[in-house]
């Protein structure tokens, strides 16, 4: 299956069988991101975490007792 990088506009070629393959084709709100995009928006977000200015905005579960 030939896919195309969202970020850098690469084209490349995974296996039919894999999983994201899968997931590509049957969810069309999915993406492909290449190895080198993803590399690279993991390290960044890692110096940003780094800083300590970082603020992850997740919410809050409250939890039942029931």
């Amino acid at each position: 299956m030939k896919v195309k990088c969202v970020i850098c506009d690469q084209i490349e070629s995974i296996p039919d069988d894999s999983p994201e393959a899968k997931k590509l084709r049957n969810r069309p709100i999915h993406t492909y991101m290449c190895n080198t995009c993803n590399h690279r928006i993991e390290e960044r977000t890692n110096e940003r975490i780094a800083t300590g200015n970082f603020r992850l905005y997740r919410t809050i579960k409250n939890e039942d007792e029931w």
